[in-house]
């Protein structure tokens, strides 16, 4: 077996194994950005006080689910590496279009979100200024 066969075989047994890890990270960050979901939106339906905050529950998942989808981007771009077929090449474009527009709209929303909070912030601050 010559030298670059061999290299050729390390380089393709490397990237199967990282590629593999990049999907075991990413299956584990859906299933935390779940369990972590699920604990807010237990914390905040005990407090009946106000109305069920589904925008910040989504988001939060959103923020998982956007961080899982890098890591299959690395796991995908690993397995173009050695010998690409259109098919994985097609696959890698589609995932790199959802995760590019899953975290643009996510920004945007998350954004959005926190001008609301301060907002809310600023009237209840003024708001105990009056009662004082």
């Amino acid at each position: 077996m010559e030298p670059f066969e061999l290299l050729e075989l390390a380089l393709g047994t490397t990237v199967t194994i990282a590629k593999f890890c990049l999907e075991i990270i990413s299956v584990f960050c859906v299933i935390a950005g779940m369990i972590k979901t699920a604990q807010l939106a237990f914390e905040l339906n005990r407090s009946r006080d106000t109305p069920f905050p589904f925008n910040q529950i989504r988001l939060r998942f959103g923020a998982w689910l956007a961080l899982a989808l890098e890591f299959q981007l690395g796991a995908d771009i690993l397995a173009t590496t050695v010998a690409p077929t259109v098919e994985e090449l097609g696959k890698l474009a589609l995932i790199a279009v959802i995760r590019t527009f899953l975290n643009f709209f996510l920004g945007k929303e998350l954004r959005t979100e926190m001008e609301l909070q301060k907002e809310k912030i600023e009237v209840a601050k003024a708001g105990k200024l009056f009662e004082e």
